[in-house]
Order: structure tokens, then sequence, then C-alpha cells
């Protein structure tokens, strides 16, 4: 998979080269380049910003440096941070339907472990990080014309920018890449793989600080622990996440 992020603050996505992300880039199996936005800016200022239509607070990100940029790394999955490559009207030749264009914003749909799950399957992501008010409208909706154009939020907050949600998205993403996980196995009964929350976990030592590990993960009987582990589940659920539990009566 390649994934490419256009943002002002590129740093922000340092991260990424750690741990298992990291790891996956080493190895190739995650593609990853983080572009600054005011590569594309045509001011001595590199102005990104101006005030928006119709008043209110705040600014909003400029349509012509996010057209430009995106132009580029939409349809260029294959170019390299040194090398552009372009039409006359301003698009790549390389082909663009393998691309889908993210713009985290709390407007969006909200990020699901199933759209996770869904994003996992494509070839090219392209995060494109708001700032201040958020990009102009404008900018998503010529390129709905051209590729798939996903608005996601991770919940109902407000963050400063797009870059903490595209770290959150694309680590929830990349784990489900065939060959990230070392043990594939563990991503099975996580929190809302199936629409449960994952049942809470023990390691040694047995007793800490007056508090033992539940008696049943002790004794190898792997299917009381087993039917221990699904009513963990279903009751941590029902406390914590009521919303995610299907209608009528479900087994504890």
């Amino acid at each position: 998979m390649r994934i490419d992020v256009v943002s002002i603050f590129p740093d922000y996505l340092a991260p990424l080269d750690l741990s298992l992300p990291g790891r996956a880039r080493a190895s190739g199996l995650l593609d990853l380049h983080v572009h600054d936005l005011r590569d594309w800016t045509r001011d001595r200022h590199r102005t990104v910003d101006d005030t928006p239509y119709g008043g209110g607070a705040g600014m909003v990100m400029k349509p012509e440096p996010w057209g430009e940029a995106l132009d580029e790394v939409v349809s260029t999955g294959s170019t390299s941070d040194e090398g552009r490559s372009t039409s006359d009207e301003g698009r790549s030749t390389s082909d663009e339907g393998g691309s889908t264009l993210i713009v985290p914003t709390p407007s969006g749909v909200p990020l699901t472990q199933a759209l996770a799950r869904d994003l996992s399957t494509r070839e090219h992501l392209v995060f494109a990080c708001g700032r201040y008010e958020g990009i102009d409208q404008r900018v998503m909706d010529h390129f709905a014309d051209r590729v798939e154009v996903l608005e996601v939020s991770l919940g109902d907050f407000v963050l400063n920018g797009g870059e903490v949600a595209a770290l959150a998205i694309i680590e929830a993403v990349v784990r489900l890449l065939p060959g990230f996980m070392g043990n594939a196995a563990s991503l099975d009964e996580e929190s809302h793989e199936d629409g449960l929350l994952e049942y809470p976990v023990y390691t040694k030592p047995a007793s800490w600080r007056g508090l033992d590990v539940p008696e049943i993960l002790l004794s190898g009987d792997h299917g009381r622990i087993a039917a221990w582990r699904h009513d963990q589940r279903v009751r941590r659920t029902r406390e914590r996440r009521p919303d995610l539990l299907p209608p009528g009566p479900i087994s504890d």
C-alpha cells in the first residue's frame, strides 16, 4: 500500500517511523510519503489560508495550493518526492482510479473498525490534513469527480488540525495489512472486530498489590476460558457501549 500525507506540518507525521509502522516502511510493506503543502504555494510568504467568504471567525485553507498538491499526489501513486510528472492540464498521466482521498474533519463520517478494514484493501490512500477552519469545500467537490473522497471524523470533538486524526486512521488501517502483525490471530478478538469490546487481559505475576488474576484463567480449561472471555466482552460492551449491542437479547 502507498500512503501520501499532505500537511503544513509534515514533522507531525514523524511517529510513523516508530514501532510497527516504521518496520512496515523499512520492509517495504508500506510506502509512505509526507508532503509539505507550502511547496505548492506561489507567493513569497507561502500563503495557504485566507478569510472566509460570508464572514466569521478564523481562516480557511485556500483551494489553489491544495488543488496543485492533490493534482500531483492523488494522481501519482508511483511518483517519487523528487520527480513530478503532470500533463498540460495539470493532472498526472498515471491512473487515478486506485486512489482514495481522505480528509480528516469533525464533520466527517465516524472512523470505525469496518471502515479501517475497508481502507486496508485500497492501493493508494491520500490524506489532506486541514488546519484553521478547514479546507475550501471546492477542493473536495472537485476531486470527487476524479477519485473517491472520504471525509472522516475520529469522534465528536475538535482538534487543531488533521494530523493527529491522520496518524490514528493510518495506524488503524495499516495494522490490518497482511504481514503487518507478527501474529495475525491477535486481531481476531480485538474490540469492534465483531461488534463487542475486548475482554480484560492479565499477565504475570498472578497476584499484584492484593489483586489476583481471575482463577479461571489459571485453570488450563480452554473451553471455560473462552466462555468467560465471551461473557466479559458482552458485560463490558453492555456497560460501556450499549449502542454497539444488537436489538433483542444477547447471550452472556
